[in-house]
Formats: structure tokens, C-alpha cells, sequence
């Protein structure tokens, strides 16, 4: 059984979150409302997971992840509402060392987490069964050789779910703005994170990174963000732009936006270089995306077991027979130059 430390300020959302596990079959073993208690209480109960609200009084939720990660490393599932200012700290949490994240619904005191509780045990079960992986913050390590050599001004789509925001900025930020690429960014999250995350992907890469717009479009030495909640799918297609918009049709594969939704569009429209790359995630999505990128031609690359917290989205578009290459994280922006040169 899965054991879980619940750490929030609230004795309401303690309660309420202590009877939604324990109905899901999760045990609860404790539960904190400050982190100077979620450390002490880390160390001493062992737990499988921790639920970690951000704001608290003595020691704030980031505190407590980063002595955490320090002291006793555990999967954290970070506990969130939407605002602007907790999708900003929420991003910087997963900087820290949570895994993921899960919205509270209707505000930080809402009974309404309630009608969300299979997500909610899903989310921690998932979380809950992740391992430390390897340092992905090291130099890069792309071969600059030829790329200004690389033809058709290529189209590169990054699908990812739990574990995945570290991930996407590694291979992004090691990707060369000479290679120009037309990067799209499909990850498992909603708004308003998916604007932080844009952001913090801009920072670290030498591309252009926005979320997407209604109707957008995709230049060369750019690349745009799935909007939380809405699909993204490709409308348009030249040689150096990629003409998108958002759709509200219904979740795909349960989620929304779907990674299917937007390779399988482009593998429609892209009439020019177009890799895929699925990383670290739970699920299934990506996997029918993929096939459709290698049925009109292109290259699909996935992260491998090693360096992934939840070996779930790679496995699948494997065990499918669509993928070209497995690997670990820190090799996959070279690995992408290489497709594209070849």
C-alpha cells in the first residue's frame, strides 16, 4: 500500500485530503500543516509520497521541498490553485524537486477537490512510484558540426506529462538556434501553468518560446506552448512557419491539451522535415502521434527508463513499434540534429 505524508496549513484540506486518498486505498501516515513539520515528519515516517501545499506559515512549501530533496528524498506532488502568483511558485517547486503537481479546484478551501478525487489518487499513486534520475543539468553536449547544412527549416514536437517541464527545457535549452527548428511544446498541464512555463522555457532557451494564441503561428527559431485546456492542433504548413489554433473538442486520451491531438495534425500538414519526441509521462498519449509522424516519414525519438520519473508515455509508443530511437534525456537534442541531418 501506498504510504502518504499530507502537508497543508489548512485542517480542512487535511481532512479533506487524508479521506479522498484513504478512500482511493491510499494509507495515510501523517500529515503536517507547516514544513518545518513536513521535514521532521519526512524523515521520521518514511512515506512513499507527499502531498505539499506552498504556502504556509514558519516554513513555506519550496523551503520545505528543497530540505526535503536535501535530507530524505521523497516523490512530492505539489498541491496547487489557480492563480498567477501559485502557477509562478508551482514552476519553481518543480525546479526544486516535486514531480508534479495538482490544481485544487474552486480556490485553497474549496470542498470542491472532492469531484476531482480519482484524479487526485491517480496523480499521487503515479507520483508515488517515481524514482530519482540522473543530473540532466549538465553542459551540453550538441554536435554544432553541419548544422548550418540542415535543410527544410525542420519541425520539431515535444509531447511530455509527469516529469516532463525539466525535461522539455533540457532538450530545448540545448537546442542551437542555427538548427532552425519550429518547435510546438504539448505538455500535461493547465492554464494558467502553461504561460509560466512558456516563460521559464524562453529563459532558458535560444528560441523564441510563447504560449500558443487562438490562431498562431510558428517561425523559424520559434516555438509555442500548448495552452492548458485546449488542444493544439496544425492548420497550415510552409516552408518556414507553422500556422496552429486551439481547439475545445473533447479530451483525448483523458487530457487536454493531448500530444495525438497535435502530432497527428502536423503529420498531416508538415509537408517538410518533422521529428517527434515523447517524454517522461504517465499515460498513453503520444502513442498514436507517433505512428502517424513515421507513417508520413518523420523520426520519432523517446526518452528511455533510466533518466524518466514515470516510465509510462515512452513504454507505450515502444511496445507500439513507432519509435527510431530510446535514450537518455541529456542525448536527446544531439540525437534530434543528427535525425535532421540525415
Amino acid at each position: 500500500m501506498v504510504k502518504a505524508l499530507v502537508v497543508d496549513d489548512s485542517r480542512f484540506m487535511r481532512e479533506v485530503l487524508k479521506n479522498i486518498l484513504e478512500k482511493g486505498g491510499i494509507e495515510v501516515v501523517g500529515a503536517a500543516e507547516n514544513g518545518v513539520e513536513a521535514v521532521e515528519k519526512a524523515g521520521a515516517l518514511n512515506p512513499d509520497v507527499i502531498t505539499m501545499d506552498l504556502e504556509m506559515p514558519e516554513m513555506g512549501g519550496l523551503e520545505a521541498i528543497e530540505n526535503i530533496m536535501d535530507e530524505t528524498p521523497t516523490p512530492i506532488l505539489v498541491i496547487s490553485s489557480h492563480s498567477t502568483k501559485k502557477a509562478e511558485m508551482t514552476m519553481e517547486a518543480l525546479d526544486r524537486g516535486a514531480v508534479d503537481f495538482f490544481v485544487k479546484p474552486g480556490g485553497d478551501k474549496s470542498i470542491e477537490i472532492s469531484r476531482m478525487s480519482s484524479e487526485l489518487v491517480q496523480k499521487v499513486r503515479a507520483v508515488a512510484g517515481t524514482e530519482p534520475v540522473i543530473d540532466i543539468s549538465s553542459e551540453r553536449q550538441t554536435d554544432f558540426k553541419g548544422i548550418k547544412d540542415i535543410e527544410g527549416q525542420p519541425t520539431l514536437i515535444i509531447g511530455a506529462s509527469t516529469g516532463g517541464p525539466k525535461c522539455v527545457e533540457k532538450v530545448l535549452s540545448d537546442l542551437p538556434l542555427e538548427s532552425g527548428f519550429k518547435i510546438i511544446v504539448v505538455q500535461h498541464m493547465s492554464s494558467p501553468f502553461t504561460k509560466q512555463f512558456a516563460k521559464r522555457l524562453d529563459r532558458s532557451s535560444e528560441y523564441k518560446i510563447r504560449e500558443s494564441g487562438e490562431r498562431d503561428k510558428i517561425r523559424v527559431g520559434e516555438g509555442l506552448v500548448a495552452r492548458g485546456g485546449h488542444h493544439l492542433k496544425v492548420i497550415s504548413y510552409q516552408k518556414d512557419r507553422v500556422g496552429v489554433r486551439l481547439t475545445n473538442s473533447p479530451p483525448v486520451n483523458s487530457i487536454r491539451p493531448a500530444i495525438d491531438v497535435t502530432m497527428m495534425s502536423a503529420a498531416r500538414k508538415v509537408d517538410g522535415v518533422l521529428v517527434g519526441t515523447l517524454l517522461t509521462g504517465m499515460g498513453r498519449d503520444g502513442v498514436d502521434g507517433a505512428r502517424a509522424i513515421k507513417e508520413v516519414g518523420g523520426s520519432v525519438i523517446v526518452q528511455d527508463e533510466a533518466t524518466s520519473q514515470v516510465f509510462g508515455i515512452p513504454k507505450r509508443a515502444i511496445e507500439a513499434g513507432v519509435v527510431d530511437r530510446v535514450l537518455p534525456i541529456n542525448e536527446i537534442p544531439k540525437n534530434i540534429l543528427d535525425v535532421v541531418r540525415s
